[in-house]
């Protein structure tokens, strides 16, 4: 505006100036404007050199998909139009209405296929009840708190049982020095005595603890029961599930059958993609990911999963009253079904929620035992519980989730290099400058995001941040796991940005290109780059960084990917 106002005296002048040039004037001030617009227009260009504009620079977040668009996504049939792109393109272009993310979720986390019918779902909804409820059975049967005094008190009367727990103390003195092989299974022991009047489903009977193993077959352990206890074995079994659960909606209608539970294949997590349960033809072509974890290393994740549950913190509340409201009883029959303890100083909704965590963390280490239970995987699922209100959903949307996280948490570390290598080659390939400095303060392979990258942004972002930044990134995840990402439609769609499934790492690119300027001149150490970074919580602007990720995806991607 300096440079116009300029621009405007000058042309006053030459036109009010010599009377007798008025044409030579005019003509001298019209080639005066244009040379001042094409200046200020290179003014203009320069100034924003360097800078992150993307397609969608002059876009303000669009609506969300409400509740009254949801239903008119689908065909009479029940399947979602154009096989999922126009449901896509809304939640990248303004997210999802709160009331609906637990439908919407759904199919964005591969619970449902983008091409399934409305009683395709109901058959993949009861198999995938059924497969949960298998690994919860299957961590109860392996379970550190149960296993050693289950052997021992199955044949006794009530008068050995409470000898039995006296021995059982003796034994926790002895066993202090030793946590790994000794505290943890001895410790339970005394409560076994207590609960198992009650029906606590931590305490099964001596046929399913005889018949565990760290590869236990569900088809062997049906086999070993003998007829004439077949019945009795089968009401105790669905009612341990019932109890389980009790807390949950719907349960007790899956748990019907125990017998035909045992006889289906426990899933297990696959590389090649999918879940076996679900697909016969992929069990018998494919083989889960082989580990060498054993029994004590379960006991471990046990103990850390309920340190990180009962530390969790409640920014969720607002976003489920329904969870916030829980009873202190109801709150402590979930707390019992998962044998957690040293609760009491938390308000109910709080030991609920911690309880989920339990039963949900503890499932994924049988589903995936390559990956167990790491710190930071809690993080991830939070979320997921606060939209998500059926355990079995919760669980199968979380597998989903982590079937492109779960590298973050391998021992060894090779899927955090490789994303810590990518920011810093996107960071290298759009700002060169920005990059020589991290490499002058030894930098350069951006370990100060390495925090970002594990639990991908959720301590770097608000509760409601988190959750658009998730759901845009599960809408390019979708789109490649459908194979619709090289449609046409597909391409109009993104204006040209090809979805990726690493849109997170472009995120995190995006937010420290944000702060090159403060980078550049006035920090001289990565200590202090890591300070910053884990002092942006509530700092962005979620969906200018969003559009500053697609960018780097529209520049970079063919580069980088």
């Amino acid at each position: 505006m300096w440079a116009w106002g300029c621009v405007e005296r000058v042309a006053a002048g030459l036109l009010g100036g010599a009377h007798g040039g008025g044409r030579w004037n005019t003509a001298v001030a019209v080639g005066v404007t244009a040379a001042a617009g094409l200046a200020l227009v290179a003014i203009v260009v320069s100034s924003r050199r360097g800078g992150l504009k993307s397609p969608w620079w002059r876009r303000r977040r669009k609506a969300p998909l409400t509740s009254r668009e949801w239903p008119g996504l689908f065909t009479p049939e029940g399947k979602l139009q154009d096989g999922g792109v126009k449901l896509l393109k809304k939640v990248r272009s303004g997210g999802i209405e709160p009331s609906i993310r637990a439908q919407v979720w759904l199919f964005l986390l591969g619970f449902y296929s983008l091409d399934s019918s409305e009683a395709e779902r109901d058959a993949v909804k009861a198999q995938n009840r059924k497969g949960y409820l298998l690994l919860r059975k299957h961590c109860l049967r392996k379970s550190a708190y149960s296993i050693e005094e289950s052997k021992q008190n199955s044949n006794e009367t009530a008068v050995d049982n409470h000898e039995g727990g006296m021995n059982s103390n003796k034994g926790e003195e002895s066993g202090v020095s030793s946590v790994e092989s000794e505290e943890v299974p001895e410790k339970p022991s005394m409560e076994e005595h207590h609960t198992s009047e009650e029906g606590n489903p931590c305490f099964n009977t001596e046929q399913e603890v005889q018949n565990d193993t760290s590869e236990t077959n569900p088809e062997q352990m049906n086999e070993n029961h003998s007829s004439s206890s077949s019945s009795n074995e089968e009401d105790s079994e669905t009612s341990d599930v019932t109890h389980e659960e009790a807390s949950h909606k719907d349960v007790a209608a899956v748990c019907q059958s125990s017998v035909e539970d045992e006889q289906q294949i426990l899933p297990r997590y696959s590389n090649t993609g999918g879940n076996m349960e679900n697909d016969s033809e992929l069990a018998e072509a494919a083989c889960p990911v082989k580990s060498a974890r054993t029994i004590e290393d379960f006991e471990t994740w046990q103990r850390i999963i309920r340190l990180d549950a009962v530390r969790a913190n409640d920014e969720w509340v607002s976003y489920s009253p329904s969870q916030a409201a829980v009873s202190r009883e109801k709150a402590i029959e979930s707390a019992k079904a998962v044998c957690l303890k040293d609760y009491e100083h938390l308000e109910p909704y709080r030991i609920h929620h911690a309880s989920r965590l339990v039963a949900i963390l503890e499932a994924y280490a049988i589903y995936d035992p390559e990956i167990g239970y790491c710190q930071g995987m809690s993080d991830l699922l939070a979320p997921l519980l606060a939209v998500l209100e059926e355990d079995d959903e919760a669980f199968w949307c979380f597998a989903g989730f982590m079937r492109k996280a779960r590298h973050n948490f391998r021992l060894d570390e090779v899927g955090i290099r490789r994303q810590l290598n990518m920011v810093a080659r996107i960071i290298k390939y759009k700002d060169f400058h920005l990059y020589r400095h991290l490499e002058m303060l030894e930098a350069a392979d951006c370990f100060f995001v390495y925090r970002m990258v594990v639990v991908m942004f959720r301590r770097e972002l608000t509760f409601e941040q988190t959750l658009c930044l998730w759901e845009v990134m599960w809408a390019d995840q979708a789109a490649n796991r459908a194979g619709i990402a090289k449609s046409s439609s597909w391409q109009k769609l993104w204006l040209g940005s090809p979805p990726t499934d690493d849109l997170v790492l472009y995120a995190i690119a995006a937010s420290i290109l944000q702060k090159r300027k403060l980078i550049i001149e006035s920090y001289s150490s990565m200590d202090e780059i890591i300070r910053d970074c884990n002092s942006m919580a509530g700092q962005l602007d979620i969906w200018k960084l969003l559009d500053d990720a697609h960018d780097l995806v529209v520049t970079l991607h063919d580069m980088i990917e």
